[in-house]
């Protein structure tokens, strides 16, 4: 693989066989923060990242079928309104008749 910058949002495949991905690249500070599958987060600087690249550590990676990985995602964090689900109780007399 040819040296090529980290993509914020790319998969690759590590040393030991595992995925990550590249959740934010501070140029500042010359570090690329990662995330692996399992949801640790850790940080390395360009020049680990391309030694690693350099022997071929460092791999292209599809994103697994499941990415959220061991992300919990609540409702509120879709951004959205989950509507209640709950019929209301039988109340008119039609609806009192149809239950008999």
């Amino acid at each position: 693989m040819s040296l090529t910058k980290p993509v914020v949002g790319q998969w690759y495949r590590g040393a030991n066989n595992d995925l990550f991905e590249v959740v934010a690249i501070d140029e500042g500070d010359s570090t690329i923060e990662i995330q692996y599958f399992d949801g640790s987060v850790t940080e390395i600087d360009f020049d680990a990242w391309n030694e690693q690249l350099l022997e071929g550590q460092i791999d292209d990676a599809e994103a697994p079928e499941d990415w959220s990985g061991s992300v919990d995602v609540g409702a509120e964090d879709l951004d959205r309104e989950i509507e209640d689900l709950v019929q209301p109780p039988w109340s008119g007399p039609a609806e009192r008749a149809l239950r008999r």
